[in-house]
């Protein structure tokens, strides 16, 4: 082999799928690739155009849009695309655009298609959309984690799947699912080889959408099912089936493999392993027709937290359900909120930032949001508007549990609510001219996500930290002494250091002392080695690939952060059982000493990994 091609087969071998081919075929992919170079901002692909091979990313990042132009993915080193049109029937099913100076390999069709008709690992891994972050958070499971975390999908399937010709009707959708004892009919189009499955009719759909409008029972099929499908592959984990019905409020979820109905299954079937009913929290949230209806709400959410903590979910999980919860709850009020005021005047993009952005959230929460504006925004003619519409949601929070942040990091603060320029020119002016203040802003607003209306907008912001701050040692340096403000609690013998303030004297704020400090080094570190995710366990194992800590620490980092965040959770589980507010703070003699001695391990790495981020990032310093 050529040196050229020995490069390319050892990076190619770096990435999934590529793990699962054996060195030979490896040197064979290498031997048939093709480079191509796009600059930043060039079209890589149109929507409908032939295409014959498969790119995977060398260097660079791209950007694939839906058919509508909505944003639907970023794709950096190791990404791939275009097997969907390979697979489909030869076009570009999604256009591609450079979104950096890119870099990919092509490999052949032909190649590609041997490929994925002669290794079923390989074939999986290419078929599964939006996997990594999910399979991420599953692979860090504890050991002894309920079934939830380890069942496949696969297993939850009882039956084959119930399917009707695209050529049906309503009559024939409803008569075969009574006939089957089913609450849901999948549509094929039974020319489609690759992939058949164009649609879904739930009863749901047979009430709203035949019934309800009174149409006539001969309707099509393809008319009143659902044809933007949600569905998952066979081998993905229960977990990520609960997260697809909690992000999408669906309760049918069709059952694939290699693209062929597998079966379908329903709410009732997570329910054995989804230990929190979470599903029916989410569910009601969007239910509710008034914050009263919402406020109703607080002590479901509460029991939900204690039930997935009683039932020994780790870290993540809790974390994760009780962030799409507080997302919800943001959701419902601006959908209420706007039929109050009406509709917007220009088009917005509600932000969550903080735990809730980072999927960490607790039960123990205050608000933090903000609203990013159209650039056509004039405060004269619309600002009335988006105060009276932050005003509604920020006390709707409130009522619901979401305290009102005392630092006003809210979109009720005119700071906080402002046009994309703006929000462009804050990201910027943090990062090229760090201050105490805008340091402050930075460990809170760059964890931020859309929750609502131009969501897109957000990606750009988070693009925009990604590119600058990588870049900016200096910004990183004073990133860097801000996240050593908060120490871990312990004394010079490595005894525990209590807090001093009022009522929670003799205690330690597992918060500020510990999961904080932890999510504000990470931070760091993340945004050093250009990681894209925001939650800190992702970001870890960014780090980690990264090799940017001394080997063992990233992997003890981990660890101290997930029992760290359990002392605190258990903690708040406490409360809540006991019919005490719960809050951040615990008392060490309450603890076993099994606990503290293991808590307090867990802060000597907090207190030796800040060590090194002090030493790593001092002014002038090259990373």
């Amino acid at each position: 082999m050529h040196a050229e091609q020995i490069e390319i087969a050892e990076f190619l071998g770096r990435h999934q799928p590529f793990t699962e081919l054996s060195d030979e075929q490896l040197q064979q992919v290498a031997a048939q690739v093709e480079i191509a170079y796009f600059k930043a901002g060039s079209q890589v692909l149109e929507f409908g155009e032939e295409i014959h091979d498969w790119y995977v990313i060398r260097s660079g990042a791209v950007e694939i849009y839906r058919r509508n132009g909505d944003l639907y993915n970023r794709l950096s080193e190791g990404g791939f695309f275009g097997e969907f049109g390979l697979l489909r029937n030869g076009r570009v099913r999604f256009p591609i655009m450079a979104l950096e100076d890119t870099l990919v390999y092509m490999i052949p069709e032909a190649l590609f298609n041997e490929l994925f008709d002669g290794n079923e690992a390989f074939a999986d891994i290419v078929e599964v959309e939006d996997r990594t972050r999910l399979r991420q958070a599953v692979a860090r499971r504890r050991e002894d984690a309920n079934e939830l975390m380890t069942a496949k999908i696969e297993t939850l399937v009882i039956r084959d799947a119930v399917t009707l010709p695209r050529t049906a009707s309503a009559r024939d959708a409803a008569m075969r699912m009574t006939e089957e004892g089913v609450s849901s009919v999948l549509v094929l189009d039974e020319t489609a080889e690759a992939q058949p499955v164009v649609g879904i009719i739930t009863d749901r759909d047979l009430r709203n959408r035949l019934i309800t409008p009174g149409l006539a029972f001969e309707t099509p099929v393809t008319e009143i099912m659902t044809a933007e499908l949600i569905a998952v592959e066979h081998g993905q984990f229960v977990f990520e089936a609960m997260l697809l019905m909690l992000r999408h409020n669906v309760h049918h979820l069709p059952v694939l493999k290699r693209q062929q109905p597998m079966g379908v299954i329903a709410l009732s079937d997570i329910i054995r392993y989804e230990s929190q009913n979470s599903l029916f929290v989410v569910s009601s949230i969007f239910r509710a027709q008034s914050v009263e209806e919402l406020v109703a709400l607080r002590s479901d959410v509460s029991a939900c937290f204690t039930r997935m903590v009683n039932e020994d979910a780790n870290s993540q999980m809790i974390g994760t359900a009780m962030s799409v919860i507080g997302r919800s709850f943001k959701q419902r009020l601006l959908e209420l909120g706007e039929e109050k005021l009406g509709p917007p005047p220009v088009p917005y993009c509600f932000l969550a930032l903080g735990s809730m952005a980072r999927e960490e959230q607790l039960i123990v929460t205050d608000q933090d949001n903000a609203m990013v504006l159209d650039n056509r925004f004039d405060p004269k003619l619309h600002d009335d508007y988006f105060k009276a519409l932050a005003t509604f949601v920020c006390d709707g929070l409130d009522a619901c549990g979401y305290t009102y942040c005392t630092g006003n990091i809210m979109a009720t603060n005119q700071k906080w609510r402002q046009p994309l320029h703006v929000w462009e020119q804050y990201f910027n002016d943090w990062i090229e001219k760090p201050t105490p203040e805008s340091l402050l802003n930075s460990s809170i607003f760059f964890d931020l996500e859309g929750v609502w209306g131009e969501a897109y907008w957000a990606n750009m912001l988070n693009d925009l930290i990604w590119r600058k701050a990588r870049r900016n040692p200096r910004f990183l340096a004073c990133m860097a002494r801000n996240a050593l403000r908060r120490t871990p609690p312990l004394g010079f013998f490595k005894d525990f250091v209590m807090e001093t303030d009022g009522r929670h004297s003799n205690s330690i704020n597992m918060k500020r002392r510990g999961t904080a400090p932890l999510a504000d080094l990470v931070r760091v570190h993340a945004l050093a080695v250009g990681s894209r995710e925001r939650n800190t366990f992702d970001r870890l194992k960014d780090i980690i690939d990264a090799e940017l800590l001394p080997r063992g620490r990233g992997p003890d980092l981990r660890d101290a952060l997930e029992l760290i965040a359990m002392v605190r959770i258990r903690h708040q589980a406490l409360d809540l059982e006991a019919g005490n507010a719960p809050d951040n703070n615990i008392e060490p003699e309450n603890l076993s000493d099994f606990e503290r001695k293991n808590l307090k391990d867990a802060f000597q790495i907090l207190s030796n990994a800040q060590k090194f981020l002090k030493y790593r990032y001092q002014p002038g310093r090259s990373n």
